[in-house]
């Protein structure tokens, strides 16, 4: 019986972060949506070379950045989808969302520059991981987008 009271425990607090986890992933994407709404009239590009027939005051450097870390229930999940093989979706919304992410603070750069486009955009991808004494890995990503921001010559 005790046993059972204690499978009962693991698998409520397994759910309760599952749930929880969740909510906040949701939530993560729901606030990209929006900084993604007010940020859509900077333009993205990966050419390398601007329009020749557009004139530009300034070209900057612009980049953002931002380091996801997976949650447990991530860990759990992929581990047993890499069991049996498939897409490990858990880990593809960790990925989406950083990408999104990285490219929303790029933006943001940008805006405080006052550019109206950003060329020759690249994201760039690299895994962090750590493991403690007892060999548990964590896994974490950072994303770093970055370009060229271009300001047109008629801003002030």
């Amino acid at each position: 019986m005790e046993l059972i009271i204690q499978f009962g425990v693991i698998a409520f607090l397994l759910l309760l972060g599952l749930v929880f986890g969740r909510a906040a992933e949701q939530r993560h994407f729901r606030e990209l949506k929006q900084k993604e709404l007010i940020l859509r009239e900077i333009l993205v590009f990966s050419e390398k070379h601007p329009p020749a027939d557009q004139e530009f005051r300034s070209a900057n450097l612009v980049v953002g950045s931002v380091v996801i870390a997976e949650d447990y229930f991530k860990r759990i999940a992929a581990s047993l989808r890499s069991l049996v093989g498939g897409r490990l979706t858990a880990y593809e919304s960790l990925m989406d969302r950083g990408r999104r992410e990285a490219i929303i603070r790029m933006k943001q750069a940008a805006r405080e520059a006052g550019a109206s486009m950003i060329f020759n955009v690249r994201i760039e991808t690299a895994r962090l991981s750590e493991s403690d004494s007892n060999r548990h890995a964590m896994f974490a990503a950072e994303f770093i987008a970055y370009g060229t921001a271009l300001v047109p010559a008629n801003r002030p």
